[in-house]
C-alpha cells in the first residue's frame, strides 16, 4: 500500500525513521521486518524514503548532501532485506497485498538507481523456488554429456518423465512467473518485468531444454525413433505456449533453442528411419531358424512398422520424400526393385513403409538359399509372408496406408510359396502312386508286374516315411495355415492313395508277405498329416492300424 499522498514529513524527521531501522545500527532492527508490523508503520517508512529522495536534489550543503546520500543507502539497504523476506515468505503463492507491497519497494529501488540489486534479489529468491518446482518434477541438473551417457532404457523413463514436466514447466512454472514479474514490474521502467523474468527463469528454462536437445543429437539406433517422436510432438504441442511465455526480445534465445531443437528431433525421426530401412536390408544372420518358422527379423519389423503407423499424423508431415530405391533397370543384385508408378496416389510415408516390407522379403529370400531342402525354403518363405499379411491386416492404420492392392499382392507370394512347398513335397510322393510301368503286355499273367508293383509300394512307404519324420519337425506357428496347408495335402494324397490301394491291392495281398508293401490304411495317412508342421520330432514312426 502507498502512503497517502498528502502526508508530508520534514527532512529531519525523514533521516530519523529511516536511522530508525538501520539494521547494522539497531539490534530490533535487525530482528524486526516492516512490512511485518504495523501499517502505519510501513506508511511512514516509505514516506520517508520518498522524502529523502526528493531532497538529493534540493540540498546544497556539502554535509547536508552525504547524510542524505548516507540515508539513502541505508533505506535502500533496508528496502532489499524488506523485498527479499517477502519474497522468501509468500514464496508459492504471493497474495495480492504483497504485490502492491514488493511494487511499492521496487518502485523506489529503482527510482534510487538500485535496478541492478532490485532484479538481482528477485531474480535469486524466485529462481529457487523455481529451482524448487523443478525437484518435485524430477527434472535433474544433468548436461549434454551426462545425459548422453545414460542407457537408454534409463533415457527412456526420463522422457517421459520430462513430457509430463516439461508442460507442467512452461504452462504453469513459468506462465506463473512471467505473470508475478509483470504484476509487481510492468510499467516502473522500460522492460524490468521482462529482465527480472529472464534472471528468474533462464537458467531453468535452459536446464529443462539441454535435456530435449541432448535426445536430439544423440547417436541415432531404431529402438529410439518411437521416444523421439513422443519428445518431438509433446514440444510441437508447447511452442505456442513458449512462444508466448518468451515473447520478449530478451528471451527470443529460449525460443529459437526450443524451434531448433524440434527441427533437429523431426531430422533425427527421419535420419532413424532411413537407418532402420538399410539396417533390414543389410541384416547378415545366415543361420536357418529351426523348422522354416517365422523368423526374429520378420517379427521385429512388422512390430516395428505397426508402431509406426501409430505415429502416422506425425510422420505423415515429417517424412516428405520418397525412399532411395533400386530399380528393374539398375541392375543392382544388392537392393530389390520397386516401381512407384504402381503406387501411384500413396504418401511418402506409407511408400517407405511399403518399402521396408520389399527389402524386408528380399532379404528373406537370402536367407532362405540357406536350407538344404527345397520344400522348406517354400514353407519359410511361406510362413514369413504369411506373417507379414497377417500383420497388416491386424492394423487397420497399417492396412490403410498399405493398400488392399498390395496386400492382395503380399496373399498372392504366400499363396504361391505354399503351392511351390507342395510341388517340391508331393509330386515325386504322388509320382508313385501312378499306374504307368506297372502293366506287363503279352502274358497270360493278369497284366500286372508284381515285382514292380512291391517296389512301387516300397518306394511310396520309404518316402512317406521319411516326409513324415522330416515335415513333423518343421513348423508353421499359424493354427489356421496350418489346418489349411494339411487339407491340402489330404486332398491330393488320400483320394490318390485309396484309388492305388483299390486298383493293386490284391495283387500285393494274393502273394506273401502282404504286411511288407501295405504298411498303411488311408486312415493311417489321415492321422500321419496331423503329425505335419507341429514342430518337434515324433516319438514314434507313421503309426499303422494293426499296431
Amino acid at each position: 500500500m502507498e502512503p497517502p499522498e498528502d502526508a508530508n514529513l520534514g527532512l529531519d524527521e525523514a533521516e530519523e525513521i529511516i536511522l530508525r531501522w538501520d539494521s547494522t545500527a539497531s539490534e530490533e532492527a535487525r530482528e524486526k521486518m516492516i512490512f511485518e508490523g504495523n501499517r502505519d508503520e510501513v506508511d511512514r517508512y516509505l514516506l520517508a524514503v520518498d522524502q529523502i529522495q526528493r531532497s538529493i536534489s534540493s540540498v546544497s550543503i556539502s554535509d547536508d548532501q552525504a547524510k542524505v546520500n548516507s540515508a539513502i543507502q541505508i533505506a535502500m539497504a533496508r528496502l532489499e532485506d524488506e523485498f527479499r523476506n517477502i519474497l522468501i515468505r509468500e514464496i508459492d503463492l504471493i497474495p495480492s497485498d504483497a504485490v502492491i507491497d514488493l511494487r511499492s519497494i521496487a518502485e523506489r529501488m529503482i527510482s534510487a538507481g538500485y535496478l541492478r540489486e532490485c532484479i538481482q534479489v528477485y531474480g535469486s529468491v524466485r529462481k529457487s523456488t523455481v529451482d524448487s518446482s523443478f525437484r518435485r518434477l524430477g527434472i535433474e541438473k544433468l548436461s549434454i554429456g551426462d545425459i548422453q551417457r545414460l542407457e537408454w532404457d534409463q533415457l527412456e523413463t526420463k522422457i517421459r518423465r520430462w513430457i509430463r514436466a516439461a508442460k507442467v514447466c512452461i504452462r504453469i512454472v513459468f506462465a506463473s512467473e512471467k505473470k508475478l514479474c509483470e504484476e509487481i514490474f510492468d510499467g516502473v521502467g522500460t522492460a524490468i518485468d521482462d529482465a527480472c523474468f529472464m534472471e528468474t527463469v533462464k537458467g531453468p528454462a535452459i536446464q529443462l531444454f539441454n535435456f530435449a536437445e541432448a535426445i536430439s543429437i544423440s547417436r541415432r539406433s531404431p529402438e529410439k525413433l518411437f521416444k523421439i517422436l513422443d519428445l518431438h510432438d509433446a514440444l510441437m504441442d508447447l511452442i505456442p505456449d513458449i512462444d508466448v511465455v518468451f515473447e520478449s526480445k530478451s528471451s527470443e534465445s529460449i525460443r529459437i533453442q526450443a524451434a531448433e531443437i524440434l527441427s533437429r528431433l523431426a531430422e533425427a525421426a527421419r535420419g532413424i528411419l532411413s537407418e532402420f530401412e538399410n539396417a533390414v536390408l543389410r541384416e547378415p544372420s545366415r543361420v536357418p531358424v529351426p523348422g522354416g518358422t517365422i523368423h526374429p527379423l520378420t517379427r521385429y519389423v512388422m512390430n516395428y512398422i505397426s508402431l509406426i503407423s501409430d505415429y502416422k499424423q506425425t510422420l505423415n508431415e515429417l517424412i516428405v520424400s520418397k525412399p532411395s530405391t533400386g530399380s528393374r533397370y539398375s541392375g543392382d543384385p544388392t537392393t530389390p526393385d520397386m516401381e512407384f508408378a504402381e503406387l501411384e496416389g500413396k504418401t511418402p510415408l506409407a511408400l517407405h513403409l511399403i518399402w521396408i516390407i520389399v527389402i524386408l522379403q528380399f532379404n528373406l529370400d537370402g536367407k532362405s538359399k540357406h536350407y538344404k531342402d527345397a520344400s522348406l525354403v517354400h514353407l519359410f518363405m511361406m510362413n514369413n509372408v504369411h506373417y507379414i499379411v497377417q500383420k497388416v491386416k491386424g492394423s487397420p492404420e497399417l492396412r490403410e496406408m498399405i493398400g488392399d492392392d498390395y496386400l492382395r499382392k503380399l496373399t498372392g507370394k504366400f499363396r504361391l510359396s505354399a503351392t511351390n512347398y507342395q510341388r517340391a513335397t508331393w509330386v515325386r510322393v504322388l509320382y508313385c502312386l501312378r499306374d504307368e510301368g506297372l502293366h506287363v503286355s503279352g502274358s497270360f499273367s493278369s497284366g500286372v508286374s508284381k515285382s514292380a508293383l512291391r517296389e512301387r509300394f516300397k518306394t511310396f512307404n520309404a518316402m512317406l516315411e521319411d516326409v513324415h519324420r522330416t515335415q513333423a519337425t518343421w513348423l508353421i506357428p499359424d493354427s489356421q495355415l496350418r489346418e489349411e496347408l494339411r487339407i491340402s495335402i489330404s486332398e491330393k494324397l488320400i483320394p490318390a492313395y485309396r484309388s492305388f490301394l483299390g486298383r493293386f491291392r490284391n495283387h500285393i495281398e494274393s502273394g506273401k508277405h502282404p504286411e511288407n508293401y501295405i504298411k498303411y490304411s488311408v486312415e493311417d495317412l489321415e492321422n500321419a498329416v496331423l503329425d505335419f508342421f507341429e514342430g518337434y520330432p515324433i516319438s514314434q514312426h507313421l503309426r499303422r492300424r494293426s499296431q
